[in-house]
């Protein structure tokens, strides 16, 4: 019996050992698995348009990409996302640039494929940090039209071998506009009229004077200009100022109508954007960047630089296109006593593009609304509009000539 114990012990004891090594092991397993991080993928957005699109995946941690394939040749594009979790796979349907995607699992991470529309190409790829309301990373893969393509391969059947043979065309670069973009925004329009006067509503005197400047405007080979609606229709806010970034403007105002309690009260004035609203730039930007500049840089402190140097540029030629304005209608339309203004108003937010919104007089004041409803009277008004506006870009080159 005192032998059997002892082998009995022994094999405790074997056991033992087993068990600490096994544990040990399944230790060492948790943590090297738990050092190599794995980002799940959250969920792929897309938006944009036929000019640039963006693709966002939503991660719950950091991840680096890697572009496999740029589809410049055939506009297949192939990313790699190390570490990053998509068991089951994704896909939809494409919006703008993008015709479809689709995403996958591999050996060492998720597998990003995007089919590109004709003369697409990949513009800028990073990642963006928790920030803002945001709890999660964003990888962001940012699309941009090149029409022509400076080289674009195309297949051809060889007649005797078959074989494809690539064949380089060089398309000529587009010739560059020296022509001011001018956005012209008639205010409110559909379903939101404005303000009301005797003999109707603000929306239609906006439009007929956005029509007189355009046609005032494009007198001079110097301008295209842009309207934000060229009918009835109502446009959001936020829309109005995305149609002048993606258009390039140089300049962009707003045409309104005033209102007010006391029908005595008549005049024109000029807004710009105030400093208090700054800070509303700032949280515009960040709300919907599909578009915007200030957001192309991940690094959030030189984004923050570059945005507050963009805007301040931006209000000083805003205050002086005002002062030029408010000159050269000085006389041809009465004005408040205090006919610079400033305030936040949405349409004002663009960092990139100097802004103004013209209350062109009080619809609520008969003779206002006379004026401004009078097809000559208002010619002549939008006419020193339009003056007011070759003084402001005369200016601006001749500061540039210094």
């Amino acid at each position: 019996m005192a032998g059997a114990g002892k082998v009995v012990m022994r094999n405790r004891g074997r056991a033992l050992i087993a068990a600490s090594a096994v544990a040990v092991a399944l230790a060492g397993f948790v943590v090297s698995h738990a050092s190599a991080s794995v980002a799940g993928l959250l969920k792929v957005r897309l938006g944009g348009d036929a000019q640039q699109t963006r693709l966002v995946l939503d991660l719950d941690q950091a991840a680096t990409g890697k572009l496999v394939a740029d589809g410049v040749s055939d506009g297949h594009v192939v990313l790699l996302l190390a570490n990053v979790s998509a068991q089951g796979g994704l896909s939809g349907n494409g919006q703008g640039l993008v015709k479809a995607w689709s995403i996958d699992q591999t050996s060492g991470g998720a597998r990003l494929q995007i089919d590109l529309a004709a003369d697409a190409r990949i513009k800028g790829r990073f990642l963006l940090p928790p920030a803002d309301g945001v709890d999660h990373y964003r990888y962001v893969v940012d699309v941009a039209s090149q029409p022509g393509g400076a080289i674009r391969m195309v297949s051809t059947t060889a007649q005797v071998a078959a074989k494809l043979r690539p064949e380089i065309i060089t398309a000529r670069a587009a010739p560059v506009s020296l022509k001011k973009v001018i956005v012209i925004d008639p205010g409110h329009g559909g379903h939101d009229p404005g303000a009301a006067g005797a003999q109707g509503f603000e929306k239609d005197v906006n439009l007929a004077a956005a029509l007189a400047l355009k046609a005032r405007l494009e007198r001079s080979p110097r301008y295209r200009v842009v309207l934000t609606r060229e009918d009835d229709t109502y446009v959001p806010l936020a829309d109005r100022v995305r149609i002048a970034q993606r258009a390039g403007a140089d300049l962009f105002i707003s045409l309104h109508s005033d209102s007010g309690q006391d029908a005595n009260v008549r005049g024109a004035s000029v807004y710009t954007l105030s400093d208090k609203a700054s800070n509303r730039g700032a949280r515009f930007v960040r709300q919907d960047d599909w578009f915007m500049k200030a957001s192309l840089t991940g690094d959030r402190g030189v984004q923050d630089i570059l945005f507050d140097l963009t805007q301040r540029a931006t209000k000083n030629r805003s205050s002086a296109f005002a002062n030029q304005l408010v000159s050269r209608i000085d006389g041809k339309a009465p004005l408040l006593n205090r006919s610079h203004r400033d305030a936040g108003f949405m349409v004002l937010l663009a960092p990139d593009v100097p802004a103004v919104l013209l209350e062109m007089g009080f619809i609520t004041n008969t003779e206002d609304e006379d004026f401004l409803r009078d097809t000559g009277r208002r010619a002549k008004f939008m006419n020193a509009v339009g003056d007011g506006i070759d003084d402001y870009f005369a200016e601006a080159t001749r500061l540039a000539s210094r």
